[in-house]
């Protein structure tokens, strides 16, 4: 998506120049921070600029998606990696480009939709990732076929001069894979700009593509299709696995021991659960049906984790009942 003052013409071999992303700047974290530090950052952000809790959702819209995007990278170690070696690069402002050999780098980067031979290149908008990310970390301009093709070998060559498929990011909310949504999405190729209205279907699931027949590279046999890949929005409170949600819960010490009903978050409203005695911490307790939609018209799980936290302070008062029990209870937690 372009940024303010961000798409500047540049050579053709280092990719379009672009406005830079500090993604640490982003996140409100050092570039010493460690993996804790960068999760607990984010899940801050994300609560506070979550659009359904924000106030402003033009603002919060955008500050999620940037804060989604910096995340993503900062989270992976080897994107981390990839992306603190641009050194001294990063104070190239918005007239940074890639570093020669970075196309090769994971699923995409600058590649060109018509190869490597005078190719044509792409750019999204309304996608939910920066020019930035997408030069860098995309599959933008991607060719979603690639190398030597059956028609190649054996002479297709009607079927040869067809537009290459290309293959780009979508940034899809949880929200989103609950309910469907369709989204408009702008395609930049040289001088055309076209906006397609995509369709999510509800149940989508990470990694999954959207076709869009006949939006791909043009030639003289026909236009190529469009793919949209799917990346899911990181949330605050869940973690996606499968069509599974996973959160954690924290709670006190007599309700791990005792039992307690307790509510939870999903993502369609609170959940009361019971939390049976003798509950161990890290112990995980299964919601039915309170996931995430699959396509056969189901719903995976919701799974919550216990954390059993332990008051940092007593009162003198809390203390007296604390060593009582530990005079007078049979548990013994060492042999």
């Amino acid at each position: 998506m372009l940024q303010p003052g961000g798409v500047l013409n540049g050579p053709a071999s280092c990719g379009m120049a672009v406005q830079y992303k500090d993604y640490y700047e982003s996140l409100g974290v050092s570039r010493t921070a460690n993996e804790a530090e960068i999760k607990k950052a984010f899940r801050n952000l994300a609560r506070k600029y979550h659009p359904d809790v924000a106030k402003d959702k033009k603002l919060a819209e955008a500050k999620f998606k940037e804060i989604n995007e910096a995340y993503e990278v900062l989270s992976d170690p080897e994107k981390r990696r990839k992306y603190d070696q641009l050194g001294a690069s990063w104070k190239s402002g918005s007239e940074f480009r890639p570093p020669p050999g970075w196309e090769g780098f994971g699923s995409g980067g600058a590649f060109r939709g018509a190869g490597r031979e005078g190719g044509q290149e792409f750019h999204f908008g309304g996608t939910g990732f920066s020019d930035f990310f997408e030069q860098l970390f995309g599959s933008r301009g991607r060719t979603a076929r690639g190398g030597f093709g059956f028609d190649d070998v054996f002479g297709g060559a009607d079927r040869a001069q067809r537009g290459r498929d290309v293959e780009g990011d979508i940034l899809v909310t949880l929200d989103e894979v609950l309910h469907g949504s369709v989204r408009s999405v702008t395609v930049r190729q040289a001088d055309r700009s076209e906006t397609h209205q995509v369709k999510i279907p509800a149940g989508i699931g990470e990694g999954q593509r959207l076709r869009i027949s006949g939006r791909g590279e043009h030639g003289p046999g026909g236009s190529g299709d469009l793919f949209l890949r799917v990346r899911l929005a990181r949330h605050p409170d869940f973690e996606v696995r499968g069509h599974d949600l996973m959160c954690e819960v924290a709670m006190a010490p007599w309700e791990a021991v005792l039992g307690a009903n307790i509510s939870v978050p999903s993502l369609t409203g609170t959940v009361n659960i019971k939390i049976p005695a003798g509950t161990q911490n890290g112990q995980k307790l299964r919601v039915r049906g309170r996931g995430l939609p699959t396509r056969d018209g189901g719903h995976g799980d919701l799974i919550v984790a216990a954390q059993v936290e332990v008051p940092q302070s007593v009162t003198p008062a809390e203390r007296r009942l604390w060593e009582e029990l530990a005079r007078n209870s049979a548990f013994k937690p060492r042999p």
